[in-house]
C-alpha cells in the first residue's frame, strides 16, 4: 500500500530529499492534509471514465486522490524542479501524464487532442496558484475546452466574487464572465493551516459546471464582455458615468442615457445591480452604435 503524500510528515521527507526550495513567484503552497485532498477529487465527480486535467501538480499529492478515481490524469508542472520528485511520487500511477508547460502558453485544444483523444468525460481538477488564478480561469472558459466541469482550489475570496449573485458586494465582471460560461458554486472552505508554506489567507474549492450554451445570446460576445468591465470601471459610479467614460462620450453623455432608457435600464443604476440579461440587452442596444 502506498503511504499518501500528503501527509505532513511524507511531504517534508520528499522535499528535504530531493533538496527543493519554494518559489514566492510561482506561488507554491502544498496541501498537506489527504482529507481535503479527497473533497477536491470527489468534487469533480471523477469516475474510471473520467480524463482528468491537472494544473500544478506540485509533488503530486492532488494528483495521487485524482489517479485513484480517473481513468487517466494528464498534469501541467512549470517548475521543472518538480518533474523529477513527480516521476517518483507518480510512479504507483502509470496512467498519469507529467506534461513540463505553462497553462497559460499551451495550446490546450491541441493537448487534449492528442494526450486524451475523444474521450467523453473531461473535468479539470487542480489547486491552482492565487496569482495567477484568474487568468488560468479565463483561459480555461473562454477558449470552450470540451470539459464537463472545472473544479479549483482558489483564494477564497475569489471563489466568492466568481459564485456572487448580483445586487451583492462581491459581484462584479469575474462574477458574470465566469457564470456566462458556467454554474458557479463553492463546494467547500479550505483554511491556511493545511498548506505548507502557509498562505496568508484561506482558500475555497470552487465548481464550474460548464453549460451547454450560455444563458443569454448576445450580438457580439467581445463587446458584451468589454461593456460590462466598462460599467464595472469605477464600482461606486453609475451606468451613466462609467459608460460615458468607457466609450469616450464626454461630449454626448445624452446618448449614453438615451441607449441606456432604450434598453428599459435606468442609468442612475449601478453595474453591480444589473443581471446578466439586463446587461445583454444593454450590450445589444449599445452594439448597434458603438460596436464598429
Amino acid at each position: 500500500m502506498n503511504k499518501d503524500i500528503a501527509t505532513p510528515k511524507r511531504t517534508k521527507e520528499i522535499l528535504a530529499k530531493h533538496g527543493f526550495s519554494f518559489k514566492k513567484s510561482l506561488g507554491q503552497n502544498f496541501l498537506i492534509d489527504t482529507n481535503v485532498l479527497r473533497k477536491i477529487a470527489d468534487a469533480g465527480n471523477i469516475t474510471e471514465e473520467t480524463a482528468a486535467i491537472e494544473i500544478g501538480p506540485g509533488i503530486g499529492a492532488l494528483t495521487e486522490q485524482i489517479a485513484k478515481q480517473a481513468k487517466s490524469v494528464t498534469a501541467l508542472e512549470i517548475d521543472q524542479r518538480l518533474l523529477p520528485i513527480l516521476k517518483e511520487t507518480l510512479a504507483p500511477y502509470p496512467h498519469v501524464n507529467v506534461i513540463h508547460q505553462d497553462v497559460l502558453e499551451a495550446d490546450l485544444h491541441q493537448l487534449i487532442r492528442e494526450e486524451i483523444g475523444e474521450q467523453e468525460d473531461k473535468v479539470v481538477c487542480a489547486n491552482l496558484p492565487y496569482y495567477v488564478t484568474t487568468p488560468i480561469l479565463l483561459k480555461l472558459l473562454e477558449e470552450k475546452l470540451p470539459l464537463r466541469a472545472i473544479v479549483v482550489m482558489i483564494q477564497k475570496e475569489v471563489a466568492e466574487r466568481i459564485a456572487a449573485s448580483p445586487g451583492t458586494k462581491d459581484y462584479g465582471s469575474l462574477s458574470i464572465a465566469c457564470q456566462y460560461y458556467a454554474e458557479a458554486e463553492t463546494v467547500l472552505t479550505v483554511p491556511k493551516t493545511v498548506f505548507v508554506p502557509q498562505p496568508n489567507v484561506d482558500s475555497a474549492v470552487l465548481r464550474l459546471t460548464i453549460r451547454d450554451e450560455p444563458p443569454v445570446k448576445v450580438k457580439d460576445e467581445a463587446f458584451f464582455f468589454s461593456l460590462i468591465r466598462g460599467a464595472f470601471r469605477q464600482r461606486r459610479k453609475t451606468l451613466l458615468n462609467n459608460l460615458t467614460v468607457h466609450f469616450d462620450a464626454k461630449k454626448d453623455k445624452a446618448v449614453i442615457e438615451e441607449l441606456c432608457q432604450k434598453a428599459e435600464i435606468d442609468p442612475k443604476r449601478r453595474g453591480e445591480t444589473l443581471s446578466m440579461e439586463e446587461f445583454a440587452v444593454l450590450s445589444d442596444i449599445f452594439h448597434a452604435e458603438y460596436g464598429g
